[in-house]
């Protein structure tokens, strides 16, 4: 009988089983983060400076005080970006989540901060509700989390739809020449016009001709080569970046210590309300665009970055954060999934806030620019909002409703102005602005018809939706590699 040789012990590599890493996970080499994440940093940075640039102008603030005021936005903009896409403990969502001031605390601030008087006096109570609403976002994410049920396909979608289609007006706005231009003879000027229109036009003929690398950076070569044409024509102003300062660091309470008002808390504490339920729709929406699966628990550590921002946001003299939409229509038009991508952003943003030299030469894409592009990555988040709508049956009278009369709402603040003129200050500076008016709307009306009553229709449950939809043969599909 022959000798058995003895049998040898598997080694490691022997008993490894090959297991796929979801592209959210995925971490790319770095000079391609250094890309992508820089793409995101110029996606962002426009509708990123314009809230501190809205909220200093209407409040008097000087330009020292306003580029400060930039400065600690850009820089709690890239640590908010890096909290969430990177996570730690029960923190972040750890999805490619860029994030930035939302804007449905805009018209809040302004009425907050007029209200007090002003300057950086006005400031301060607008910091004091707002690091108020983010300890109290962090505090109630695991409770809100679990109301996700009461958030359907037809309320998430409807809010998606409402986000894209509201800011699409200010992405034409940036085509025209920006708002700052609105009253005088450059506002839509020809020339922005093909501006603009050239530079959509590169991004979709890149996106739709070029190889996967270059697709995923058409937004990207958009913006440098739309800013390096209108420089030839002599429409692009680099003076700023002449004029700024090289290093400049955010000190937490700039402006003095937070005061602490009723009223004003109260008002930002509806914001963040809207704003949470805005994050519920993109942490879903950026989900669905990944296959990545999201539940709860998913929604619950995306609110407490969000808490956790904002209170950092109050500190550093800046403001309330949520997801960006235009970078979640950007990750959907390059297909680049990896978080640590929107990490490198983050670190982008950060040095950004640290440079204003560096943030002033960004600053320089002409606005027209800035709009054709944006024009892109709006209308993708209404589009992913209404792939959303699709999981609810619309045929049932009662979701068009929810979806007619909330559209019809969002619609209002911007074109009946005068009606929202007429408030109260603590009302109006809740109901005017569209996302929040729409998505309370859709709120109320999916409580009313969906929740208060019997339903008899049935729609695909959050929970079944992700990360098991997709089939493992997609993750081999990444551009990046």
């Amino acid at each position: 009988m022959p000798r058995q040789s003895p049998r040898r012990p598997q080694t490691q590599t022997q008993t490894h089983t090959r297991t796929h890493t979801h592209p959210v996970d995925e971490l790319l080499p770095i000079p391609r983060l250094a890309l992508y994440g820089f793409q995101h940093v110029l996606a962002f940075y426009a509708a990123a400076v314009i809230v501190p640039v809205l909220l200093g102008n209407a409040l008097g603030l000087s330009r020292q005080e306003l580029v400060h005021l930039i400065n600690a936005d850009l820089l709690t903009c890239g640590l908010a970006s890096i909290i969430q896409a990177l996570g730690f403990w029960k923190v972040g969502a750890r999805l490619p989540l860029v994030q930035g001031v939302t804007f449905t605390a805009v018209s809040p601030m302004i009425a907050i901060g007029t209200g007090a008087g002003g300057g950086t006096a006005g400031l301060l109570v607008v910091y004091g509700a707002v690091t108020t609403a983010g300890m109290a976002t962090f505090l109630f994410a695991p409770l809100f989390s679990k109301l996700v049920k009461y958030f359907p396909p037809v309320v998430i979608g409807t809010i998606l739809t409402i986000i894209g289609i509201t800011l699409i007006p200010v992405a034409l706005q940036d085509a025209a020449g920006g708002a700052h231009l609105i009253g005088t003879p450059a506002y839509g000027d020809p020339k922005n016009l093909a501006y603009a229109l050239g530079t959509l036009l590169f991004i979709l003929a890149v996106a739709r001709i070029g190889k996967p690398f270059l697709s995923s950076l058409a937004v990207l070569l958009g913006l440098v080569v739309g800013t390096a044409v209108a420089w030839l024509f002599g429409d692009a102003d680099f003076a700023a970046v002449r004029e700024s300062d090289w290093f400049g660091v955010t000190t937490p309470f700039h402006y003095g210590m937070p005061r602490f008002e009723l009223l004003p808390i109260v008002a930002m504490l509806v914001v963040v309300l809207i704003t949470m339920v805005e994050t519920t729709g993109d942490v879903y929406a950026i989900g669905e665009i990944t296959r990545k699966k999201v539940d709860a628990d998913t929604v619950a550590r995306a609110l407490r970055a969000d808490g956790a921002a904002t209170v950092l946001g109050g500190v550093l003299n800046s403001f309330p954060y949520v997801a960006f939409a235009e970078n979640i229509g950007l990750v959907r038009m390059s297909k680049v999934m990896s978080r640590y991508v929107v990490v490198a952003a983050g670190v982008f943003m950060v040095v950004l806030g640290l440079l204003p030299k560096a943030g002033s030469l960004v600053a320089s894409v002409p606005h027209p620019v800035l709009g054709g592009a944006a024009v892109s990555m709006f209308g993708i988040v209404a589009a992913v909002g209404v792939q959303i709508l699709g999981k609810a049956d619309l045929r049932e009278e009662r979701n068009t409703l929810i979806l007619a009369v909330s559209l019809g709402a969002a619609l209002l603040p911007t074109t009946v102005a005068p009606f929202f003129a007429r408030m109260p200050d603590d009302l109006r500076a809740v109901l005017d602005s569209g996302i929040t008016l729409g998505a309370l709307t859709a709120i109320a009306l999916n409580l009313l018809f969906n929740v208060f009553t019997r339903r008899t229709t049935r729609e695909i449950d959050w929970e079944g939706m992700g990360e098991d939809e997709a089939p493992e043969a997609e993750f081999g599909a990444h551009p990046a590699r």
